[in-house]
Order: C-alpha cells, then structure tokens, then sequence
C-alpha cells in the first residue's frame, strides 16, 4: 500500500502494510509538519473559493456555472449529496443569495453544465437530517432558506481534504 499528500514543499511518501502506514501517519500527525500541511490545504480550498468569488464578480456572474463547477472540482466534490451541499454553500457565500428555490439550485446545475438533482427537496432534507443544513428561525421551515451549519461545513472541509 502507498499513501503520498503533497502540499508546497512538503511532501508525504509512506508505502508498506497499512499497519506500517498508519503507525507512520500517527507519528507524522504528532510533528508541526502535519499541521503545515493542513493549513496549506485549507488555504488552497480558501484560495479555490476566492478565485470563483473573483470570478464571479468580475464577469459579473454569467460565468457562475464555470465558478461553481470549479468549486466542485477543487473540493472534490462528485456525489450528488455533496454537490448539494456545495451548491447551497456558493449560492449564500459566493453569490450572497439568501432565497435559492429549486429552480435557482437547478439552474446553477445546468450553468455548470452538470446533471441537476432532480429531486432536490430529498437532497435537502437529507441534508438536514444529517444537522448538514438547517432553516433560520421565522423562515417556515422552508428548504429554499437553507443555510450550512457548522456541521454541514466540517463535512465540505473533509470532503476537499479527501
């Protein structure tokens, strides 16, 4: 078994058995250098986000669709339940939308030139059952308002780690 994670200039090669490995990860995660290498990780998801921030805005958001796939892509996000999640994370960080009807999350989807989810609605509430999403108070438990909670946002965090 092998596991390599390179980020900047450090660089993690360990092969062996998984035993070996993960007595080696142990080790590796007790010294600052895991810790860089988080941090280095965490900054080029930041970075990713920035970047379609910036590139939203300065086209004015026609190019959203390129913007969120490249979200998507950075993160690492392909099952259809994290794309969600990641969807409803750009609609209310990149774009400051707060109302975001099916038809805006779908769209954002075909922008991106990526299958809608169809039925969005058990995406959602999926979501929220897992504490991934939840509605603000006064807003009828309506899906349309969901925002991440800090659950919901640790799982984005893995995700683009994995």
């Amino acid at each position: 078994m092998r596991v390599s994670v390179q980020a900047g200039d450090i660089d993690i090669d360990l092969g062996g058995a998984v035993i070996q490995i993960d007595e080696a990860l142990r080790q590796i995660r007790t010294q600052h250098t895991w810790t860089v290498l988080l941090e280095r990780i965490r900054q080029a998801r930041e970075n990713a986000l920035e970047a379609a921030v910036t590139a939203a805005k300065e086209a004015g958001l026609p190019e959203r669709g390129s913007a969120f796939r490249s979200l998507l892509e950075n993160c690492a996000l392909t099952r259809k339940p994290d794309q969600v999640l990641g969807a409803i994370h750009y609609l209310r960080s990149v774009e400051g939308v707060e109302d975001s009807p099916p038809r805006v999350v779908n769209q954002l989807f075909s922008d991106a030139g990526i299958e809608p989810p169809g039925n969005l609605s058990l995406y959602l509430n999926r979501l929220k059952e897992r504490d991934f999403l939840t509605v603000p108070p006064g807003m009828d438990d309506k899906n349309r308002f969901a925002i991440l909670t800090e659950v919901g946002q640790n799982h984005l965090d893995k995700r683009s780690r994995a």
